[in-house]
């Protein structure tokens, strides 16, 4: 039987303190976005991580960033709770500081854990609830201690949505031109600088073709740009090839650098595939970038969050929460005076991808250094023990805009108290979807905190991080819709043969190097899906190749294989030199084509039917072309927020 606070919808953060009643964060308050500030040991990272783990129990993917490299301890999950299963893992210094030798210290680790998990009324079987709900995948750029990644495709060209919108595409074009030149070693002001204003209209211009580019070709074309003027002034005068080839010579020292060669393999940047796997099933990304330099870093951080932004615009509209995105310490990415490659990506997600269901969640522990005006949108602040009162003092200050900004009333001196009386792992919770601030202990953390991670061992983690058997299908195929076929069918050719007058022949186009054409018959469909109940119509258009034989059957569309070719693809005449296999004698009979072609339509509308898929538990059913994955992803979508008691979306096969 599962415990009073595993419900969905509700997080299970800790209880209220004083008092001790369990604490339950509503998740759909996370669409507003939320901060988390604390000094060290302040059980900030506790907090959070317990926050992940909750999103991925009630199924939520997310996207984390981590630059302490911490946050990996996501995957240790050990539901034996064994001192086996905690020996690879353990801090040696800690146990050589203790006196203890492995063997004991792990022991006394997976004891502490036991008791730990108890005193919070969890036990094992919520470890394994975690592991079985979500995937957990550690990602690191630039290294493949983790799962490398390659940034090439961040220079692709954007979705056809994006480039419609204006806004996002010159969001993306800024960011990716600003966070090159910064990891080049170059600053360069968006505005002023020659060197931004060239790779953004090289950018511009390749996109709006729909042409991707590589660092490669974008160090050619600094060199030789595809426009000749910028602006009003043509391209010599506002940027002599000489000076263009300082700037070339600086990226190509990128990419001639030997740690460079990790940036360039690995996973595609793609934030679809690293929130659910092929299976559907919800995914936590996590991002390591302990192991990068600053400029690699921010480097890295404003690509992924231009990736972000790009996927976000592609979702439909909701309020409940579809993912998450989190940072753990942002100090130097959002900051009040400074305009960072980070920032405005940041700035884009906090005002729109609430509309969208992905909340946002920003952790410091240097809380002067955060841009609060930006923040004023935020709905959720989770503030830990502060170090200074000039930390106390930026805090209230933030808080008193988020509080300006929502229409709640804000009680300063009360606040000031609150924060006076904090401890470690006690936090004070102030959101706007409640009427007064909370004070809460932090739950114990399913995972294990061993504290930030090591190469070595984050090379180790790829085993426990290896996908975890699919959960068994939720959906059923639903039965075919009728499918009226239009067709005709038409053979290739013999040597060269002589056909039946009124049989078109044809030639398929060479694509290897042995000319020999076999008779084959082409044909072409048109299948159009209807069902008024379920609000279908559908039309797909098919083509196939069928072997003629010299059979008692010559013609079994049993054996036909769907074919790529388009009518406007086949040739009117053979290639020269080439060889010709005989026509069968069927195929030389004029009155056999009709039925040839009766028989396609009949095979088509026998064997081509349109299987869907049906979830009964929201009534959706998938949609002509969608993919299991995807369909199964909406379901999930749609689930969330029949229990948010949201409308679903509207659809006409609901």
């Amino acid at each position: 039987m599962l415990p009073d606070y595993e419900k969905l919808g509700a997080f299970y953060l800790g209880r209220l303190h004083p008092g001790g009643e369990t604490f339950l964060y509503r998740s759909k308050d996370l669409v507003t976005h939320a901060v988390c500030v604390g000094m060290t040991g302040s059980g900030k990272t506790g907090l959070c991580i317990g926050l992940l783990e909750e999103a991925a129990i009630d199924s939520i993917p997310a996207i984390v960033v981590d630059p302490k490299g911490d946050l990996s301890n996501l995957l240790l999950t050990f539901p034996n709770l064994s001192p086996e299963e905690f020996a690879p893992w353990i801090n040696a210094d800690e146990a050589r500081a203790k006196g203890m030798d492995p063997a004991a210290f792990a022991a006394a680790e997976a004891e502490k854990w036991r008791k730990g998990l108890e005193q919070w009324d969890q036990d094992p079987e919520r470890i394994r609830r975690l592991r079985e709900a979500c995937e957990f995948a550690v990602y690191t750029p630039g290294s493949d201690a983790g799962i490398p990644v390659s940034v090439l495709r961040s220079f692709d060209a954007p979705s056809a949505e994006e480039l419609d919108d204006r806004e996002a595409l010159r969001d993306r074009v800024s960011g990716t031109a600003t966070s090159l030149l910064a990891l080049a070693g170059v600053n360069a002001d968006p505005v002023q600088s020659r060197e931004h204003v060239l790779l953004s209209a090289i950018l511009d211009a390749a996109w709006r073709e729909g042409r991707s580019l590589d660092l490669g070709a974008l160090i050619q074309q600094v060199q030789q740009p595809p426009f000749a003027r910028l602006g009003v002034l043509d391209l010599e005068s506002f940027y002599p090839s000489r000076e263009r080839f300082a700037l070339a010579m600086a990226l190509n020292n990128l990419l001639a650098a030997p740690g460079f060669e990790a940036w360039r393999e690995g996973v595609p940047l793609d934030i679809d595939s690293m929130l659910w796997t092929p299976a559907g099933k919800p995914r936590i990304s996590i991002f390591s970038i302990a192991h990068l330099h600053d400029a690699e870093r921010m480097f890295f951080v404003s690509l992924l969050l231009n990736q972000v932004l790009a996927w976000v615009r592609r979702q439909s509209g909701t309020s409940s929460l579809r993912a998450l995105f989190y940072m753990d310490e942002i100090f130097g990415y959002f900051p009040p005076v400074a305009n960072p490659p980070s920032k405005q990506p940041l700035l884009t997600l906090l005002k729109q991808a609430r509309a969208f269901g992905l909340g946002t969640v920003l952790a410091t522990q240097n809380p002067v250094d955060l841009d609060y005006k930006g923040l004023a949108n935020t709905g959720t602040w989770f503030i830990g023990r502060l170090q200074t009162e000039r930390d106390k003092a930026r805090v209230l200050e933030g808080l008193e805009g988020a509080s300006a900004a929502s229409g709640a009333s804000f009680n300063r001196q009360e606040m000031e108290r609150l924060l006076a009386s904090l401890g470690n792992r006690v936090f004070l919770m102030n959101n706007v979807h409640l009427d007064q601030p909370v004070l809460f202990q932090t739950r114990w953390t399913l995972s294990y905190l061993r504290g930030p991670m090591s190469r070595a061992e984050l090379r180790r983690l790829k085993q426990l991080a290896a996908p975890a058997a699919e959960t068994p299908s939720m959906m059923r195929p639903m039965a075919a819709a009728s499918v009226t076929v239009t067709a005709r069918a038409m053979p290739q050719s013999s040597a060269p043969p002589v056909v039946p007058p009124g049989v078109p022949q044809y030639f398929a186009p060479l694509t290897g190097g042995v000319l020999q054409y076999e008779p084959r018959l082409f044909g072409v469909a048109q299948l159009q899906y209807t069902d008024k109940k379920l609000g279908i119509d559908f039309v797909e258009k098919a083509a196939f190749t069928c072997p003629i034989t010299d059979g008692p059957v010559p013609v079994d569309w049993s054996k036909a294989e769907k074919s790529d070719l388009r009518l406007e693809d086949l040739l009117q005449r053979p290639a020269e030199g080439a060889e010709f296999a005989p026509l069968p004698p069927a195929a030389a009979q004029p009155k056999n084509y009709a039925q040839w072609q009766k028989d396609f339509a009949l095979w088509l509308y026998q064997n081509r039917a349109l299987e869907l898929l049906r979830s009964p538990s929201t009534g959706l059913a998938s949609r002509p072309g969608e993919s299991e994955r995807d369909f199964r992803i909406r379901v999930q979508q749609a689930a969330r927020e029949m229990r948010d008691g949201l409308p679903r979306e509207p659809s006409p096969i609901a």
